[in-house]
């Protein structure tokens, strides 16, 4: 069957695309070869997610460049996209395919489109239906494996690292924190309400943390373990996580004001900084695997956030991070921690 260019590209390769960025310009700039007068396209994805619940690409012909715009779960659909096409030209949309959550292909013209030009673009996305249905439920399946693994382990098991006891070694600055006194509030707290608290301090310390370019990889009941990945000095990675700890903090304050005004005990919590090498990877049955670090960092930096309370402080440093930040931190001395081998030197924020 002797097909136009892109109906063919649509067939043969378009499946192959590395992502729904790369086949909207590609897609977009073999119809601009094929004389269609195209000013932009766009291409919206429904994604199971937590948070994001519509991806859409957006590609502007002039420039070939490519951008992306997020449609939360829970808010009105946006008519944005719609917008930043028709501020380019007449617009032209089609849902793709037969799923629930269609993919939409939508174009903007230099001019009106003419009637064998809207025919030729509705063919195409008639084509587009088959490789976008591939590239839909890859995107889905990341965002699923990153919603519950995180960036860096999801990469992984995309990449296809699933043998057991296979792993890298990445050093970082770690960062543990815990609730206190969760049990006892566990006992005597409906479970809908003890939820609701968890998923409030998790926001609040997760988000802290992302927002310094730290990676949560474990929640761990009702604590949480995350690294800041040494990219360039171990001081920068140290810092990071110093203030994201400073933002936890400041988040957790305003929580705990909030629960008080509703007659809720305030979520006081312990954290923990060290520097060192984790092995992030496969550990597990041959059938049932996670993706978890290990090593002698993450034990010290567990066993040092357990010290919070004996000596009384909600912040605690290992030597090993005090070395690396110009932070005025109060040395508290030195520590044996329960299973490890040689003392360690703590030291805690002057408000710590």
């Amino acid at each position: 069957m002797d097909l136009p260019a892109p109906f063919a590209w649509l067939v043969d390769e378009a499946g192959a695309s590395p992502g729904p960025d790369r086949f909207l310009a590609e897609l977009g700039s073999r119809l601009l070869a094929d004389r269609l007068p195209l000013a932009g396209g766009a291409l919206t994805l429904a994604v199971p997610h937590p948070i994001i619940a519509r991806r859409t690409w957006l590609w502007r012909a002039e420039t070939g460049a490519v951008i992306e715009s997020l449609g939360f779960a829970g808010g009105p659909p946006s008519q944005a996209e719609r917008d930043w096409l028709a501020g380019l030209g007449p617009v032209l949309a089609d849902t793709v395919g037969a799923a629930p959550d269609k993919p939409l292909l939508a174009w903007a013209g230099t001019r009106g489109f003419a009637p064998a030009e809207v025919l030729r673009l509705r063919q195409a996305t008639r084509f587009a239906a088959a490789p976008l249905a591939v590239l839909a439920e890859r995107a889905a399946l990341s965002a699923l494996l990153e919603a519950y693994l995180g960036r860096r382990s999801a990469a992984r098991v995309r990449a296809g690292a699933l043998t057991r006891g296979t792993g890298e070694t990445i050093r970082a600055a770690l960062l543990y924190a815990d609730l206190r006194n969760f049990t006892a509030l566990s006992e005597a707290t409906e479970p809908a309400e003890m939820i609701a608290s968890l998923d409030a301090w998790f926001d609040r310390v997760a988000g802290a943390i992302h927002a310094f370019g730290g990676e949560v990889l474990k929640f761990i009941g009702d604590g949480l373990l995350a690294i800041f990945p040494v990219t360039g000095s171990a001081a920068e990675a140290c810092e990071a996580a110093l203030r994201a700890v400073a933002a936890a903090r400041a988040g957790m304050a305003h929580l705990d004001a909030a629960r008080q005004l509703q007659g809720l005990p305030p979520l006081p919590f312990g954290t923990a900084l060290h520097l060192g090498d984790v092995l992030w990877g496969n550990i597990g049955a041959v059938d049932r695997l996670d993706f978890t670090a290990v090593g002698p960092a993450v034990n010290l930096v567990s066993r040092l956030e357990g010290l919070c309370r004996p000596l009384g402080r909600s912040v605690l440093i290992s030597g090993a991070v005090a070395a690396e930040t110009s932070s005025p931190l109060l040395p508290l001395g030195e520590h044996k921690l329960r299973g490890i081998a040689a003392p360690c030197a703590v030291f805690t924020l002057a408000d710590g």
